[in-house]
């Protein structure tokens, strides 16, 4: 059974042959199945769309054409997925802290896609900080300090790496099914107890509304779960950035000033959530509330940022650059040449922050990427000075815009549409929206 059969079943609504679908990908990972046939098969899975059942299969078969981290018997082995956002620097806090409160993370993380920023770029701005980590070499970092974070490399799920590339040029990367055995062949593929998933929403997100996020949260969750993984997603606002740093470099700063038990209360608020929910799904007698305390204290004593110290020693880092980095990050991480505050026009309340605006002049130069190949600026970004809701007084700052080259006149008309101002409060940014799991998932 080929592949014009598992086409026939998808178009006529009938379940794909399972031996068939599994043979499918095997031929896909090893590079023996001519990128047109894929090309048909993806687009008729785009166009109808795929069981649950079917969704695992295909999930499960893209983690057997690559490595698989696989465990001993010990603490619980647990990692989160963002669908990525603006100032979404959650996982360099998280990983440090959920290894501070008695887990195993083996985070496999990737680079900037479009406006959003990229966990591995964040890293790399770190001088000397190696994210190129084979499978052995991430389970020698997790047996040795409890965490690491690695890019995603072609030893993991090759398959999802071909499927992946075809579909950026096919028109069919927004399929629910495709993108869950995308995301989830990859994260089951670290030998998983538990799995955290922020599905971010709104305009500065991928699914800007609330029915696309609980669509794409559900399939996820269902695939996860079937491939017995403990499973939550949460959904989260995306319409404002992430804490008060927007940038490479810049968010390393804020990460470690949360782990100093300082910081932005949104970027530690987010942290917090994520890590108590897989703290509540693996851990006897802890429940969300005592997974929030044990989140709290490992960042307020300090602990989680000698940990996370640890890490970047362990990922290459040298030792007196990484004391230095903890102590005083500035003094380490790049500083881009020019800084331009804009000003508060007027007294009133700061209403919005547009996130997307940010994203996209911050990514003109250069924070992001246009094409693959394009070299990440990882000084550029913002520092935001003020807070939604927050009052202001004229010419007071309301935010700095850090950037290498000079600014032309689209750039400053740009910076002055990041912010508005109104003469009423409005109510601080609500990121948790609501919650996606199974009934049979602790908490």
């Amino acid at each position: 059974m080929g592949v014009e059969s598992l086409i026939h079943s998808i178009e006529v609504g009938e379940p794909q042959d399972t031996e068939a679908l599994k043979s499918f990908v095997h031929s896909v990972g090893e590079g023996q199945l001519p990128i047109p046939e894929a090309t048909r098969w993806l687009k008729a899975v785009h166009r109808h769309g795929i069981s649950v059942d079917e969704t695992v299969v295909l999930t499960e078969a893209m983690i057997d054409s690559g490595a698989r981290l696989t465990w001993g018997p010990g603490a619980p082995v647990v990692d989160k997925h963002s669908t990525g956002g603006v100032g979404d620097k959650m996982s360099l806090i998280l990983a440090p802290a959920l290894a501070e409160c008695g887990c195993r993370v083996p985070m496999l993380a990737g680079r900037g896609l479009g406006h959003t920023g990229g966990t591995i770029d964040k890293l790399e701005a770190i001088p000397g900080f190696n994210c190129r980590l084979s499978p052995e070499a991430m389970q020698a970092a997790v047996d040795a300090i409890g965490c690491c974070i690695a890019v995603q490399n072609e030893a993991i799920a090759p398959a999802d790496g071909v499927l992946y590339s075809i579909r950026d040029i096919s028109d069919t990367i927004d399929s629910l099914p495709l993108i869950t055995a995308s995301i989830i062949s990859k994260k089951a593929a670290e030998g998983l107890h538990a799995l955290v998933l922020d599905v971010k929403c709104g305009s500065a997100a991928f699914m800007q509304t609330m029915d696309d996020a609980k669509a794409l949260a559900q399939s996820m969750v269902n695939t996860a779960e079937g491939l017995g993984i403990r499973t939550v997603a949460q959904i989260t606002s995306m319409d404002k950035p992430i804490g008060t740093h927007v940038g490479n470099a810049l968010e390393v700063v804020e990460c470690i000033e949360v782990m100093q038990g300082d910081g932005d209360d949104d970027t530690r608020e987010l942290v917090v959530m994520q890590g108590a929910a897989l703290l509540a799904m693996t851990m006897e007698d802890v429940g969300i509330e005592e997974g929030r305390t044990m989140m709290e204290s490992c960042l307020n004593n300090g602990s989680a940022l000698q940990r996370f110290k640890s890490m970047c020693i362990q990922q290459g880092v040298e030792p007196e650059i990484a004391e230095k980095l903890v102590r005083s990050p500035h003094s380490v991480l790049p500083s881009a040449a020019n800084q331009t505050t804009v000003l508060a026009h007027e007294a009133g309340y700061l209403t919005d922050v547009n996130a997307m605006n940010m994203a996209n002049l911050a990514r003109k130069h250069g924070a992001g990427r246009f094409k693959r190949e394009d070299v990440i600026a990882s000084d550029v970004g913002f520092v935001l000075h003020a807070k939604t809701g927050g009052e202001v007084q004229k010419n007071m700052p309301l935010f700095t815009f850090h950037h290498r080259r000079d600014l032309d006149e689209d750039d400053l008309a740009s910076l002055r549409e990041i912010t508005t101002i109104g003469p009423d409060s409005c109510i601080p940014v609500q990121r948790h929206l609501a919650t996606v799991k199974i009934d049979s998932t602790k908490p």
